[in-house]
C-alpha cells in the first residue's frame, strides 16, 4: 500500500467517525481524491500527499477544464480535494492546505421547482381518507410540507421523535445532526388521526415498530415509495410539473420566505449547515416580487 492509498483510507475513516457522513458522501469524497492521486502518481510519481504544493494542483485543475466536465462536477471535485488536505492539517501531517488558494468555478444557480399553495392544497385533497393508506398518505404529505423535511428524514421518523404537547418533531438530519422542527396545525391533526385511529390496526414487522409511516406489510416506507405516491397524486390533481418529495421541501421554504420569514429561522428548520444554501430561496422570493411588480405596478 503506497502513501496515497494509506492516506485515502485514513481519510475515509475520518469522514465516517469524525464527520459522521453518509456512505454515499464518503464514496464521493474518495473518488474525488483518487482522481488527484492518479494524476499525481502519473506526473509526479515520488510526490506523497504531505509533499503536495499549489504548483502540483494547478495542472490537475487545468485537466478538469480540458475534460469539459460541468461546473458543478468541477466544484465538487475541488471541494473533495480541499476536504482531504483539511484532514491532513487536522492530523498535523501538513501545516497548511495547499488547495486553499484554488478558486471554485462560479455556479449558475438553477432554481428548484416549487408548488404554489393552491397546488399543494389540490394535491392534498386528492388523497382519499377511506383506507389506512389514505390516512397515512395525508398525514405523511402534510408533515412533509408543514415541516420541510427531507424524504430520508420523513421515512426514518420514529414515534418517540414526535413531541405532540409542544408541536415539534425531533429530526436527525445529515451528519447525525439533531434539530427541532415545528409541526403545523393541519399536519398535527392528520398525524394524530393516523397514529391514534389507523396505525395500530395495521400489521407491524419486527424491527419496524418505532417507525411512524408503514407500508401494508408493516415495514417503514422507502424513499422510492414516497416518490411514487406523490407522482400518482400529482397526475390525479392535474399538476404537470415534475415534482418529487423534495418539491414539498422547496415549497415549504419558498412560502416561508415569500411570507417574510427570517432567513436564519428557515435555515434552522431546513437543517442547512450554511446560510448560503438557504439563500437560494431569496432568489425565488425576488422572482416573486418582480412578478408582483410587473403585474400590479401602473408604470411597469
Amino acid at each position: 500500500m503506497n502513501e496515497w492509498e494509506k492516506e485515502i483510507r485514513a481519510f475515509e475513516y475520518y469522514l465516517k467517525i469524525e464527520r459522521s457522513l453518509s456512505t454515499n458522501s464518503i464514496l464521493a469524497y474518495r473518488q474525488d481524491v483518487e482522481k488527484l492521486s492518479r494524476f499525481i502518481q502519473n506526473g509526479y510519481p515520488h510526490v506523497a500527499p504531505k509533499d503536495i504544493r499549489i504548483e502540483h494542483l494547478r495542472p490537475f485543475i487545468a485537466t478538469l477544464a480540458d475534460l469539459q466536465i460541468s461546473e458543478f462536477s468541477h466544484a465538487r471535485i475541488l471541494s473533495g480535494i480541499k476536504a482531504f488536505f483539511n484532514y491532513l492539517v487536522y492530523e498535523d501531517k501538513i501545516t497548511e492546505n495547499p488547495a486553499q488558494l484554488l478558486e471554485s468555478p462560479k455556479l449558475s444557480r438553477k432554481l428548484p421547482e416549487t408548488l404554489n399553495y393552491e397546488e399543494i392544497v389540490r394535491l392534498l385533497e386528492m388523497i382519499p381518507l377511506g383506507s389506512p393508506e389514505g390516512h397515512r398518505n395525508r398525514a405523511m404529505l402534510e408533515v412533509l410540507y408543514s415541516s420541510g423535511l427531507r424524504v430520508s428524514e420523513l421515512v426514518n421518523l420514529k414515534v418517540n421523535q414526535i413531541y405532540e404537547e409542544i408541536g415539534f418533531l425531533q429530526i436527525l438530519g445529515k451528519g447525525n445532526k439533531e434539530r427541532l422542527v415545528p409541526v403545523g396545525t393541519d399536519a398535527k391533526k392528520y398525524l394524530n388521526l393516523y397514529l391514534k385511529e389507523v396505525r395500530h390496526l395495521q400489521p407491524v414487522a419486527k424491527g419496524h415498530e418505532d417507525f411512524v409511516f408503514l407500508n401494508r406489510r408493516g415495514k417503514k416506507l422507502t424513499r422510492v415509495m414516497v416518490f411514487l405516491i406523490i407522482k400518482k397524486l400529482a397526475a390525479e390533481a392535474g399538476i404537470r410539473k415534475r415534482i418529487s418529495p423534495h418539491t414539498f421541501r422547496h415549497s415549504f421554504a419558498t412560502h416561508l420566505v415569500e411570507g417574510g420569514a427570517d432567513l436564519r429561522a428557515v435555515q434552522d428548520m431546513l437543517g442547512h449547515e450554511s446560510i448560503t444554501t438557504t439563500e437560494i430561496y431569496t432568489h425565488l422570493d425576488r422572482d416573486y416580487l418582480r412578478q408582483v411588480l410587473n403585474e400590479f405596478h401602473p408604470r411597469r
